[in-house]
């Protein structure tokens, strides 16, 4: 219980009507969640309008009511605030209901198109191996030291970080490590949290269908820099040619990593095989298990990203080799019929470019490289042709399937992919909607040292279609046709 005027602490309030001392129980923009004396905070979302569900909340028992319009009609013995924006204003709302808990750990945020899950979670194994109680805020799970809760937002929404952060306050937790996405920048779900860093891996095309335009994309990215308190710092790979302006207008110490120029934190890739990386780092050499450029790129804001949090270099180069992969990013098994089945997230253009250009620089060239990819239903549909163009000139051989078609048919994203294909690529190229067949058929196409990728969904163990979610996990899937094809 908490008195409503104490919660208000730094929202940017257009007007109130009603009482702003009364106690309130918690915080609630779910109208279905609403108890007796709750807040209920509107805000306008993509899908639904939460200025529709005022009068509901009310009559399940919300005494404060948030929002960005005042209702036409009033009711009695209820407080209403007019706030600037509803997002915002629970976003501090969140962090005063309990108690801003990021002031009392040391939280860092990844931002970029590609690789924050695998530097957030690889940060997460990095500490809790150098004996660190660590927190997770990732796509793939949440984590409070050594207790796992599922995700289901990369970034998510501010109350549920701010509890989430209060219950690692709570298990002492130290470091806590989390994915900032455009999405949660831009509905200022970080906002009202204290960062002790930020780092910046890279930007390419993605979530066209949510931001207007790709400037508007990297602004946003940019305007997490430029929130960061000056004790922070800013970590940024410069070799992205929007690396520094990630820089522009932040506070923060400022620090960068790169393969091609020269930076705080720089490599050199010596070897690159499937079975791990050989990097110079600095001037130290490391070998590490993780795969690939895009890797070695991650390795480096690790690494740059420990040594500023206080961890000394030879510990992080220890610590750096004993890392495993992070679950649906670059995942592989060798069958044993000696074909190579490749699982990763890759599901934006540059993503799918850096895996398959990895393991077109690993293979001999005598082996058939066959992918299996997709894109996603209700998302930007200006990468599709692109991905599909990308995996048709990249590999041997190409399946195009459904990823997860949500609302769309699934043969009309497949319809979408194609045209991206050249003329000298169609040969190669077949188009099966069920996933599972297309998954069944890379199998059966696939010889003794050929290699499999199947891009898209990585970590996820569900298929989402018509608002449902079916089980689906590639790497279960593939391993089972594999092991068919033995018998």
């Amino acid at each position: 219980m908490m008195v409503l005027k104490d919660i208000l602490y730094k929202v940017t309030i257009n007007a109130v009507v009603g009482s702003t001392s009364i106690t309130v129980s918690k915080i609630e923009f779910d109208s279905r969640q609403i108890k007796v004396n709750d807040v209920f905070v509107a805000i306008s979302g993509t899908i639904t309008d939460g200025h529709n569900y005022i009068e509901k909340a009310i009559r399940d028992g919300a005494t404060a009511i948030i929002c960005e319009a005042l209702p036409e009609n009033l009711e009695d013995g209820i407080t209403y605030v007019e706030v600037a924006n509803s997002n915002q204003a629970m976003a501090y709302m969140a962090a005063n209901f309990y108690g801003h808990p990021s002031e009392n750990l040391k939280l860092v945020g990844v931002t970029g198109t590609n690789g924050k899950t695998t530097v957030s979670s690889l940060l997460y194994q990095l500490f809790k191996k150098a004996g660190y109680k660590v927190g997770l805020l990732s796509t793939v799970k949440i984590m409070v030291d050594n207790t796992t809760y599922k995700a289901t937002h990369t970034t998510p929404d501010s109350l549920t970080i701010n509890r989430y952060l209060q219950l690692m306050n709570d298990e002492g937790v130290e470091f806590c490590f989390m994915e900032v996405s455009s999405h949660g920048i831009h509905q200022s779900r970080t906002e009202g949290l204290r960062f002790e860093g930020g780092i910046f891996t890279n930007l390419s095309h993605d979530h066209l269908d949510y931001h207007d335009t790709f400037a508007e994309y990297r602004d946003v990215k940019k305007r997490f820099f430029d929130q960061l308190p000056k004790d922070a710092f800013a970590l940024t790979n410069i070799d992205d040619k929007n690396g520094l302006v990630m820089f522009q207008n932040t506070a923060a110490k400022k620090y960068t990593y790169a393969l091609k120029n020269y930076a705080d934190y720089r490599a050199q890739i010596l070897e690159n095989e499937f079975s791990g990386l050989l990097l110079k780092l600095n001037e130290s050499e490391l070998w590490t298990r993780l795969i690939g450029s895009f890797n070695a790129y991650n390795i480096l804001a690790i690494y740059g990203a420990a040594e500023l949090l206080g961890l000394g270099k030879v510990e992080i180069l220890r610590l750096i080799s004993e890392l495993e992969n992070v679950s649906g990013r670059f995942q592989y098994f060798i069958s044993q019929g000696k074909i190579t089945a490749i699982i990763d997230y890759a599901h934006t253009p540059d993503a799918l470019k850096n895996v398959l250009e990895t393991i077109n620089n690993i293979r001999t060239k005598n082996e058939e490289l066959i992918t299996v990819v997709g894109c996603g239903g209700n998302r930007d549909k200006t990468k599709r042709p692109k991905m599909a163009h990308i995996a048709s000139v990249l590999s041997t051989k190409v399946i195009l399937t459904s990823d997860n078609p949500r609302n769309e048919v699934p043969e009309t994203i497949i319809e979408e992919m194609e045209k991206g294909v050249e003329p000298q690529n169609f040969k190669k190229t077949l188009s099966i909607t069920d996933r599972k067949q297309a998954i069944k058929t890379a199998c059966q196409m696939a010889g003794e040292n050929d290699i499999i990728l199947i891009a898209g969904k990585g970590h996820e163990t569900y298929q989402e279609i018509k608002g449902e979610r079916f089980d689906f996990d590639d790497y279960k899937i593939v391993q089972e046709y594999l092991k068919q094809l033995q018998k």
